[in-house]
């Protein structure tokens, strides 16, 4: 009987521990769910919804300040949840100057900050280049090798990433016709004048576009074999107008020819069949290809038989039988009008800017995710590196549509002369002056005094600022 009763009661326990442990994982799993959602206690003990903070820094290990209070996290790269609405955020770090900005933070969404930057407050400064015959100069997309161009046919390769920046020579004499060199001579006068140069993600190709006269050339630099390098005007007897390399080892480029797109393969020496006719401006993104031309806009891959046209301009002549409703038209001329492929998150978006809105799509299903109005004219457009900004240049007046916060600001550099400093950062030379700002125009900081305006900015293993300075290339260590 004894034996019953204690059998009885051990069932009873294990019932009722069982019970409690299942209502305890629903307990559990429910205030898991409550929190994933958003919701949270505030100090009174109250329920609200909250959304959460990420946050990064260069240097790591920034002292964070929310409101004011900085008690709640001690450093950056970390995460915190916060309740909804606007929140001041100030990044402090001894010997360093600070970063701040004003976030609005949206109930059960995570808002991410990654790119800013602090600058060592004082600096040690070096000449680490005689650069006084230079007259062009390029970086690299990694930041790592700079190009410089003179006015002979012996140029310079730096190494940024190095104390001594090992000079190397790049010769082009044999590769351009803006070159003259005497027959008893081994260096050059180059004639030319630089465009522009683009540099491909392996950092070993140069594409430039030169100019003598009214002549042009474009030219592709393997600047580690220059025996590699290629004269694409005189190799294809071509007349480009535009070209811009397409993978990562420049392989492949795109090109536009009497108006037409078309696929170099450079390895192969040959020129693809008609990719699109009428083509006024382009731009790629994982292989596949954005296009602007006469009549649509629209994308394609290597290989399809025709683009998909996304939108037609007003007034295009259309294909015979093809009928398309008023949200398929687009009132914009397509001599102002930029589009790019890009991803955010999990989004995968078609970005256009006209002359008056930048328009954002989701390339699923092709509807209209964001619009924002613009009340500058766009000359030039941008899109960051991660997708996560557009950026809109008309003179020294910008605009920049942050889709973190999907928010658009117009805001001004105070000179038309300004490029990136990595890929969220602009710097601006006026007077001398070199300054630097965040992609949405705050965190202004002066960095130097007596800078060229005609030369490139940039920065180095997140450790070395590059500027240029009286004829010399100037180092100056930012990060300890």
């Amino acid at each position: 009987m004894d034996f019953e009763k204690r059998a009885r009661r051990q069932s009873l326990r294990v019932i009722i521990s069982e019970t409690i442990m299942v209502f305890t994982i629903i307990i559990m799993v429910a205030v898991l769910a409550f929190v994933v959602s958003g919701y949270w206690l505030n100090a009174n003990f109250e329920v609200e919804r909250q959304g959460m903070l990420q946050i990064s820094s260069v240097p790591t290990g920034a002292n964070v300040s929310v409101d004011g209070d900085s008690s709640w996290l001690q450093r950056t790269n970390t995460s915190k949840v916060l309740s909804s609405g606007a929140h001041q955020i100030i990044l402090t770090k001894d010997g360093y100057d600070s970063w701040s900005k004003t976030v609005d933070i949206k109930e059960g969404l995570l808002y991410r900050i990654q790119y800013p930057r602090l600058f060592l407050t004082e600096r040690e400064k070096s000449t680490v280049y005689n650069a006084t015959s230079a007259t062009f100069a390029t970086v690299s997309k990694e930041h790592n090798f700079m190009l410089l161009a003179n006015n002979t046919t012996h140029w310079a390769l730096l190494n940024l990433e190095n104390d001594k920046l090992d000079p190397s020579t790049i010769d082009i004499s044999s590769l351009t016709t803006f070159a003259e060199v005497p027959d008893d001579a081994t260096v050059g006068t180059f004639t030319g004048t630089i465009l522009s140069a683009d540099w491909s993600g392996d950092n070993n190709h140069v594409l430039l576009k030169i100019q003598q006269g009214s002549k042009i050339e474009w030219l592709l630099l393997d600047v580690k074999t220059m025996k590699n390098s290629i004269n694409l005007t005189k190799e294809f007897a071509a007349d480009f107008t535009k070209i811009q390399i397409f993978d990562h080892s420049a392989s492949n480029l795109l090109a536009i020819r009497s108006g037409n797109l078309h696929k170099i393969d450079v390895s192969g020496r040959q020129v693809s069949a008609i990719l699109a006719e009428n083509v006024k401006s382009f731009a790629t993104y994982d292989q596949e290809i954005a296009i602007v031309t006469s009549s649509y806009i629209g994308t394609l891959k290597i290989g399809d038989q025709a683009p998909k046209v996304f939108r037609y301009f007003s007034g295009a002549k259309l294909p015979s039988g093809t009928e398309i409703d008023d949200a398929q038209v687009l009132h914009a001329s397509p001599s102002a009008a930029w589009v790019f492929l890009s991803r955010f998150y999990e989004n995968k978006n078609l970005i256009l800017v006209t002359e008056n809105a930048i328009s954002v799509y989701n390339r699923d299903d092709d509807s209209l995710t964001l619009q924002e109005p613009l009340t500058i004219t766009p000359e030039a457009v941008t899109v960051g590196a991660a997708g996560d900004f557009v950026f809109v240049k008309s003179g020294s007046s910008v605009a920049t549509l942050d889709f973190e916060s999907a928010s658009l600001t117009e805001w001004s550099l105070g000179s038309t002369y300004f490029d990136w400093l990595d890929a969220h950062m602009l710097y601006n030379v006026a007077s001398g002056a070199l300054s630097v700002y965040d992609y949405d125009g705050l965190n202004h900081r002066t960095l130097a005094s007596g800078a060229s305006e005609r030369f490139p900015v940039t920065i180095t293993n997140n450790k070395w600022l590059y500027y240029f300075q009286d004829g010399s290339l100037i180092r100056e260590i930012i990060t300890q």
